[in-house]
């Protein structure tokens, strides 16, 4: 293949511009403000399983405090009943014993009923603290969340622009090659990473490997237009007054 050294010496230029793609892309994929966004994803769902869990926890507490208030409240009713029946005079002593027995146990209960009530209402603030405490953590995330995102989406879009400006600049220098040219630098770029390179220091600027000696007195009796490859790589071997031959 030929091309004039002026044509060729343009694919350094489409090389450039290829090489600033490639590291657009990668730093896409690699996105910090990306991986912010995801970290905090994680986070915000983290303090709001930890959010429903405090609010699972408070609804339990507010079942049990009902349930101990109707128990209360049945044990109440049930010892004014007794202690009606003892005032009234209109019962014989042996149910009278049986009253008061039964009374007796009733306030007992009543008792116990009341000490768990205060254990359960306690833990019910305790939990209520930690509920209050467990929301302004996930509005905290939230918010840092949403500036992630918007951190993220701005480098996002400064990658939109770089990259928009290299596709119109590649456009502009890929119409100036011929065609077999530029097919079989894009051939080369699809599966090497690199199309062409400067040969410089009788090193490829592709792999960076170092040609021998009889292989850089053959390149330097090649005519100028002649289209040369590394022999490593294979990537084109663009010659300029730089490459010393």
């Amino acid at each position: 293949m030929n091309a004039e050294p002026s044509i060729q010496s343009k694919l350094l230029d489409l090389a450039a511009v290829d090489a600033e793609l490639t590291r657009i892309e990668h730093r896409r994929k690699v996105l910090p403000e990306e991986q912010e966004v995801q970290r905090l994803e994680a986070e915000r769902t983290a303090r709001k399983d930890a959010a429903v869990k405090v609010e699972i926890l408070i609804d339990d507490l507010d079942r049990d405090i009902r349930k101990l208030e109707g128990e209360i409240d049945a044990v109440r009713k049930r010892e004014d009943r007794d202690r009606g029946m003892l005032t009234s005079g209109s019962v014989g002593a042996k149910q009278l014993s049986e009253l008061q027995h039964e009374l007796t146990s009733l306030e007992r209960r009543r008792k116990v009923l009341e000490d768990d009530e205060i254990d359960v209402l306690e833990r019910r603030e305790a939990a209520a603290a930690d509920h209050a405490h467990a929301g302004a953590n996930l509005d905290q995330a939230e918010q840092d969340l949403v500036d992630a995102e918007r951190r993220r989406d701005d480098a996002v879009a400064d990658l939109n622009v770089a990259q928009q400006r290299c596709e119109s600049d590649r456009s502009a220098l890929a119409g100036g090659f011929p065609a077999d040219l530029l097919a079989a630098y894009d051939k080369q770029r699809a599966s090497y990473g690199v199309g062409a390179a400067l040969l410089q220091a009788r090193r490829c600027g592709a792999c960076r490997i170092e040609l021998d000696r009889g292989e850089i007195a053959r390149i330097a009796k090649t005519a100028p237009d002649v289209v040369l490859r590394c022999p490593e790589c294979n990537s084109i071997m663009v010659r300029t007054k730089h490459s010393g031959l």
